[in-house]
């Protein structure tokens, strides 16, 4: 089991924290990873675009001209699709981009993703997080403690509207809670920072 700091919001050390391999120091799995992210990203498609095709357009049900002796090209239609304001080829139609994931294989990703950011030194854990007052200015010299300079994603275990309120304005902070974390957002951030209730939380629900 990997033995990592636990930090104060000051950013001093506190003490250490053993994580669990079943989680967090799981073999990494990139096609797994991969899949889950692109599923992600799929499901969040609306997948509302739609141009219309030459049997939608209005208009061009006369043939423009005759079929032979004009010196033109022959035409059936002006709604063809190589005419202005004709319909367009193969038009894209509202369609669902989402597929099924497996939870195993999702649990499986999320391991992964977790591994390897423990792997690669990128996970800092903190005592607590706590705010008297909603201050985003508070929130970016606590990062500064914690020597998070790049874009992180920061898990809480309870939803505390001052720590996620001060977060918010901050471009590269994202907020999460350990019910909502997915595989993108660990991907998409640099670091990660975890809460030592958030850890414990994780390890119940994925060991």
């Amino acid at each position: 089991m990997a033995n990592v700091s636990v930090y104060n919001m000051e950013g001093k050390e506190v003490g250490t924290i053993e994580l669990n391999d079943a989680v967090f120091g799981a073999p990494v799995n990139e096609h797994l990873v991969h899949m889950a992210v692109v599923q992600q990203l799929a499901n969040n498609r609306q997948g509302t675009q739609k141009a219309k095709t030459r049997s939608e357009v209005s208009g061009g049900g006369r043939k423009p001209w005759r079929q032979k002796g004009t010196g033109h090209a022959r035409q059936g239609s002006t709604r063809a699709p190589q005419w202005t304001g004709g319909g367009v080829v193969f038009a894209p139609v509202p369609r669902d981009y989402s597929f099924k994931l497996n939870k195993k294989e999702k649990r499986a990703a999320l391991k992964s993703a977790l591994s390897d950011k423990v792997a690669n030194g990128k996970l800092v854990v903190v005592d607590s997080l706590k705010f008297e007052e909603i201050k985003t200015k508070e929130f970016v010299k606590v990062m500064a403690n914690l020597n998070v300079n790049d874009k992180a994603l920061v898990v809480l275990n309870d939803n505390d509207k001052n720590v996620v309120l001060s977060a918010r304005n901050i471009p590269t902070v994202k907020t999460s809670l350990t019910n909502t974390i997915n595989v993108y957002d660990v991907v998409n951030a640099k670091t990660l920072v975890l809460t030592q209730d958030a850890v414990k939380t994780i390890e119940e629900v994925y060991a």
